[in-house]
């Protein structure tokens, strides 16, 4: 039995998570879901209750398309939207982010439509691999997201001091 010392100096699960209601959800792992003729995917069951109710889809970087919780894309379009007055590549990076968003509701099986111009934007066929990538998910196209992580798997190794300083494994 811990001491009234010990008791306090221990943080107790209710407290250690207490801090965590206020991070968004973490979008973790790697799916194969299919988009089908009418351009609806299934959104992963995990992946579906971590990006909520609604979500926002829009254009990725490397020619993939995100997805992210409503309040998330709301922070990041905010967060643009602080340097774009003053900053024309800013501009023009929020011009194209935004005009090509769309808001999603899953239906009552969990698919929510890719819009046609997003689908052509990342060159989507009906394999396609979604991926967490912490705070937003994306969705690639199976053969470019195939190239893509067989081109960094390399430099996964390499960066890694670089990139990550401060992290231990």
């Amino acid at each position: 039995m811990l001491s009234a010392d010990e008791a306090e100096q221990k943080p107790t699960e209710t407290q250690s998570e207490a801090g965590m209601e206020d991070l968004p959800p973490l979008l973790l792992g790697t799916y194969t879901p299919k988009v089908d003729d009418k351009g609806r995917l299934a959104l992963p069951a995990k992946l579906r209750t971590q990006l909520g109710p609604g979500l926002v889809m829009a254009r990725g970087q490397e020619r993939c398309i995100y997805l992210l919780p409503q309040r998330e894309f709301r922070r990041v379009a905010v967060q643009i939207q602080r340097t774009s007055m003053g900053n024309k590549a800013a501009r023009e990076y929020l011009r194209v982010f935004l005009s090509g968003a769309v808001e999603q509701k899953p239906d009552k099986q969990g698919r929510v439509l890719v819009p046609q111009m997003l689908r052509d934007y990342a060159h989507l066929s009906d394999d396609v691999v979604v991926i967490g990538v912490g705070t937003r998910a994306e969705i690639w196209d199976t053969a470019a997201w195939e190239s893509y992580l067989e081109s960094k798997e390399q430099g996964y190794s390499d960066i890694a001091d670089d990139v990550l300083p401060g992290v231990d494994f």
